[in-house]
């Protein structure tokens, strides 16, 4: 089964823009308001779709664009949505003398997407990233929040095939 990234369907339930609302009132009229309400929607959704922040800037009476402006400053917000398992792999100098971009175009050609692409079964999200500060375990990566050191590119096929596992029992 071929996995092809693409543009996402905003689907949203019922309990998420209940509780969008409810935390967007509570934080009417206070002054660190943006941050917090696009945390917030980013908690609730996973990620910042376009319907979100027009919600936000209505109930805060914010422009839109001044939102867009603060979310794309920021790296810790996504405009799309991001599988179960995010695949970080660093492109840092040490990681990437010591083989990294070989890790990277493997996972690209095995999961079948590019860098900065979501599979379309939302399983998994493959980034690259310049530096996570682990420079003395370069090569490096990161699944979530689990880190992966010392990694040659047969190492990493294992720590993605493990991945590849799980999402599949998953499946069942």
């Amino acid at each position: 089964m071929e996995k092809k990234a693409v543009d996402f369907e905003f689907v949203e339930t019922v309990s998420q823009r209940q509780e969008l609302l409810v935390r967007l009132g509570e934080l009417k009229n206070q002054p660190s308001a943006q941050m917090i309400a696009l945390q917030t929607a980013q908690q609730i959704y996973g990620y910042l779709p376009i319907e979100v922040l027009q919600v936000i800037a209505k109930e805060l009476q914010v422009p839109l664009e001044k939102l867009y402006s603060t979310a794309t400053f920021y790296s810790q917000f996504t405009f799309v949505p991001k599988g179960e398992y995010t695949i970080s792999v660093c492109m840092g100098t040490a990681c990437y003398v010591k083989g990294a971009g070989n890790i990277l175009d493997s996972y690209e050609t095995t999961l079948k997407i590019r860098a900065g692409k979501t599979s379309t079964d939302r399983k998994f999200t493959l980034e690259s990233c310049r530096c996570i500060g682990a420079c003395g375990l370069a090569p490096v990566l990161t699944v979530n929040e689990e880190v992966y050191g010392r990694l040659t590119k047969k190492k990493g096929d294992k720590v993605l095939a493990s991945y590849q596992k799980i999402a599949l029992e998953g499946n069942k």
